[in-house]
């Protein structure tokens, strides 16, 4: 795959057929894929190939290899010109996301109540694939509560206050969610999850805020130099799986009705305006919901620990999703359009003065929340005008080798010794979970958002620390 160096963190790959716009790769030369191993940069190529896509197929700096899309992967369509939507484009944790918080606690009143505050979210932390959550619903009524209301409907029965939907996107929920279109296997596997971590790159981290780059900004947000803060990773766990499986073999089905045709049958796709389409958003949007409230579960319990522990506040930063394909309005050719953008494993950064921010972030922009690698730091980024990619940036550090490798590299040495050996705490991680998360399967993460802030696509407020983690 031949690229183009436009500038400094750009690159460009060239439209040529079956493309219907260019590709561009935000990155530095040296977190570009290596081309041998991963096949991420072919994937931006066959996203150029969608129908209705606008402006390019965009890369964020830490892309890699992904299902259909690349991961870090953001694309646009044109509705009302046929544009599509690819469930691939959102991946099979819809909604996954990030939620900080910051505690009225610094780290030096936090040291001597660690132990005691870990094992308290280690017990009060529902994690791995199998079962268990801190709320059981029924099937019926409160579970399609939950798909409809997200972070609203929990916070309505008490896990939570008002102030966590203003800190949140959407204020909480996806209005135009709609639960009939989730099949009853997705229903099924949900029902008892809502509150859990899940397995994987998911994770629970207590953190101290170790340096500030804005001062206002970070003002805010709600945080300052070594106060203690909480983050939380997780998504929709297996209902977004199971609704990512359905729409793919349904959209495989008919896009020879609506005359498509994907270089890539994981990009199976259907227009946005179809039944198919619609359908899948509705579900998407009902996922999401799930994946909101989930992580508001999360925070209720994280609450409950630090308050009975050591009895100070945990406060909602923001909650950002990075998975999601998005009804939006943008300017493009000197119009303003009506686009579906696609954003996976990448994570929406609306810019100071934005219509769709609470008031207390107006001036400052949207809080973007990029999780390093296990045992490495975490960013709060803030969204900048003008910015390319449609108000886009990072996700994380972005994975290197597979969890398979990872696991293989890490053979003979301990996982768990080497983030205890750097003072991090770290509770209800199987060896290999922690072997697959160590931060050699994953790029530099300080690397990825000075690519991305060097590329204009945000604009560091903070670095957070780790002390702490929780882990499937």
């Amino acid at each position: 795959m031949e690229l183009v160096e436009e500038s400094p963190y750009r690159f460009r790959i060239d439209r040529h057929d079956p493309m219907r716009v260019p590709g561009v790769v935000f990155a530095s030369e040296s977190l570009l894929p290596d081309a041998g191993a991963d096949k991420s940069l072919e994937q931006v190529a066959n996203v150029a190939t969608l129908p209705g896509i606008v402006d390019a197929s965009y890369a964020m700096p830490d892309i890699h290899w992904g299902y259909g899309f690349p991961i870090g992967g953001v694309a646009a369509t044109d509705v009302e010109h046929g544009g599509v939507v690819s469930p691939g484009g959102v991946g099979f944790d819809i909604s996954c996301g990030v939620r900080l918080l910051a505690a009225d606690l610094d780290l030096a009143g936090l040291r001597p109540k660690l132990g005691a505050v870990m094992d308290g979210l280690g017990e009060a932390t529902p994690r791995g694939m199998g079962k268990g959550a801190v709320w059981h619903l029924s099937k019926g009524e409160e579970l399609d509560a939950v798909l409809r209301g997200g972070s609203r409907y929990a916070v309505e029965r008490g896990f939570g206050v008002e102030r966590d939907l203003e800190r949140c996107e959407d204020y909480g929920a996806v209005d135009d969610a709609n639960p009939a279109q989730v099949s009853e296997r997705a229903i099924e596997r949900g029902a008892r999850q809502v509150g859990s971590l899940g397995s994987g790159n998911h994770f629970l981290e207590v953190q101290a805020v170790e340096e500030v780059y804005d001062e206002a900004v970070a003002t805010a947000f709600g945080l300052r130099p070594g106060q203690v803060t909480v983050m939380i990773h997780s998504g929709s766990r297996g209902l977004g799986h199971q609704i990512c499986t359905d729409y793919v073999r349904q959209m495989e089905k008919v896009m020879r009705q609506y005359n498509i045709h994907v270089p890539d049958r994981q990009l199976a796709c259907a227009p946005v305006d179809s039944h198919e389409g619609r359908a899948y958003l509705g579900a998407m949007a009902a996922a999401a919901n799930y994946a909101r409230a989930n992580r508001q579960l999360l925070a209720h319990a994280a609450r409950t620990v630090f308050s009975r522990v050591t009895g100070s506040r945990l406060d909602l930063v923001y909650d950002i999703s990075h998975n999601l394909a998005k009804i939006e309005t943008h300017g493009t050719d000197g119009d303003s359009r009506r686009l579906c953008v696609h954003r996976k494993g990448a994570t929406r950064a609306l810019p100071p003065g934005h219509p769709e921010l609470p008031d207390d972030l107006r001036d400052a922009g949207q809080p973007v929340l990029i999780p390093g690698s296990m045992g490495t730091g975490s960013y709060v980024l803030t969204g900048v005008a003008g910015s390319p990619a449609f108000a886009s940036t990072c996700h994380g550090a972005g994975r290197v080798q597979s969890r398979k490798q990872a696991v293989k590299a890490e053979r003979g040495l301990d996982p768990r010794r080497q983030l205890e050996d750097q003072d991090i705490a770290v509770r209800g991680a199987s060896r290999r979970g922690l072997a697959e998360e160590m931060p050699a399967a994953y790029k530099d993460v300080s690397a990825v958002v000075e690519a991305a802030e060097g590329a204009g696509l945000c604009r560091k407020v903070a670095r957070l620390v780790p002390i702490g983690v929780v882990k499937g």
